[in-house]
């Protein structure tokens, strides 16, 4: 009887190009807590007085093959991400502040810290930002573009983005949106496609808000586009296609920090066990510019509508109609200026197990929104230059990791465990340098097969 052989492993070409170069960062938003807070953090790690804490790129590592290999590089050591310490900082917003005057108002970090920062902070200005009091209404700056029509702002926004790399000497750019959350609104007729997009935007359309001239902006430069806000922003089809057809990558939607980070790490453990859920009520209390926007009921419709998607995919009650068909879920968010950037969540979830016996878990979660939101920051301007350098366009679903409501493709549910995320995430990486795909099998190391 012929003896089995293992097959020989052939590594793949590795997919991505080298991170050769500066690479520019731009912040819609740059004066607000989450862009300041990311900026003088990275400088203050370029000067040694702090650590990427919270960073995958930079503290994470990456199991390649099997256990016994112990194969776990570093992630920033295993695949080409650009050098942080190389990043080049620009970006837009309505207050005209310098990012050491926008970081000392945010209150976020200690002044001891900005005071060590002050001379290279100082020098990073905002530029005048798009902005339309009917998208966030609890704001008013006076640092903001004139132009007759939408896609005049749109253009202006382009000649930004061109001058800031040929002024800057930059090989490459990644946009991020920080800038606030703005009213809620659905995809619509001019959303539905590139021309009728482009033409919404030459006749002023009133659904196209500033996001969206952003991501259009960006998109048409050839700049990959996240989005940290639940605004809709590229999440249409419109801006989808216009990705396909500049290949570049975009992603997002709504950094995951606080209270949806704690969600997606609670309740995929609660469905694997098969526990079932009568309730989860969630209420926060936070006192930051973000805070402020999402006092005003609109806009706090899309954060809403953003944190309550969470539980209904990653239950399936569909799946499950005896454990999740009828669960109470209740979101809030309280403005509550003495507060801060030092938001508090309370969450109060009712569930109940064998025999239908009930119980509780209750979660006080005091966490600093911007403290969580910087590393995000970080990880998602290394991926998405990443992502750019693989030849990578379109939605970027392996990083939904990094977002409450990710962007996914058509017909597609977005996934929101986080372990199942995370492994997406570091698959994708393995494929890229032609590793091997990690799957937890793990049947070899007990003989059976």
């Amino acid at each position: 009887m012929p003896t089995k052989t293992k097959k020989s492993k052939v590594k793949r070409k590795e997919l991505a190009d080298p991170a050769d170069g500066k690479l520019g960062v731009l912040l819609p938003g740059m004066g607000g807590a989450v862009s300041t807070t990311f900026i003088a953090g990275i400088e203050a790690i370029k000067r040694g007085i702090g650590k990427p804490i919270g960073s995958l790129t930079q503290l994470g590592t990456i199991r390649l093959g099997k256990r016994t290999e112990k194969k776990v590089p570093l992630i920033k050591d295993f695949i080409p991400l650009a050098d942080f310490s190389k990043l080049v900082f620009g970006g837009w917003d309505i207050f005209r502040d310098n990012i050491y005057e926008a970081a000392i108002k945010a209150g976020v970090l200690k002044t001891e810290l900005l005071g060590e920062l002050v001379g290279v902070l100082e020098n990073i200005e905002p530029m005048p930002a798009v902005f339309d009091k009917k998208f966030v209404k609890r704001l008013n700056g006076k640092n903001v573009k004139r132009g007759k029509t939408k896609m005049d702002l749109a253009i202006q926004l382009m000649d930004d983005i061109s001058r800031f790399k040929k002024e800057n000497s930059l090989d490459r750019i990644v946009m991020i949106w920080c800038g606030s959350t703005e009213t809620y609104m659905e995809s619509s007729k001019v959303h539905s496609s590139l021309g009728k997009f482009e033409r919404g935007l030459k006749d002023n359309d009133p659904e196209i808000p500033p996001s969206m001239i952003y991501a259009y902006a960006a998109i048409k430069s050839g700049v990959p586009y996240a989005n940290g806000a639940p605004n809709l922003s590229a999440d249409i089809p419109a801006l989808t296609e216009l990705a396909k057809v500049k290949k570049v990558p975009i992603a997002g939607k709504d950094f995951k920090t606080g209270q949806t980070l704690m969600k997606t790490i609670l309740a995929p453990g609660l469905k694997s066990r098969m526990i079932g859920l009568s309730g989860w009520f969630s209420t926060n209390i936070l006192g930051n510019r973000d805070g402020e926007v999402l006092d005003d009921p609109y806009s706090f419709k899309t954060k809403e509508v953003s944190k309550l998607g969470v539980l209904e995919y990653i239950f399936q009650p569909d799946l499950y109609p005896d454990l999740y068909s009828d669960y109470y879920h209740k979101v809030r968010i309280n403005y509550y200026p003495p507060r801060g950037d030092e938001k508090e969540a309370w969450d109060n979830i009712d569930i109940f197990g064998w025999l239908g016996y009930p119980m509780q878990i209750k979660v006080n979660f005091l966490c600093r929104d911007s403290i969580l939101a910087a590393p995000i920051v970080l990880d998602l301007v290394l991926f998405m230059d990443l992502a750019q350098r693989a030849n990578f366009y379109g939605i970027q679903e392996w990083l939904s990791f990094y977002f409450k409501s990710p962007m996914v493709g058509e017909n597609l549910y977005p996934e929101h465990d986080l372990s199942i995320q995370l492994m997406k995430l570091t698959n994708t990486l393995r494929y890229l340098k032609g590793e091997e795909l990690l799957t937890h099998l793990g049947l070899d190391y007990y003989n059976l097969v």
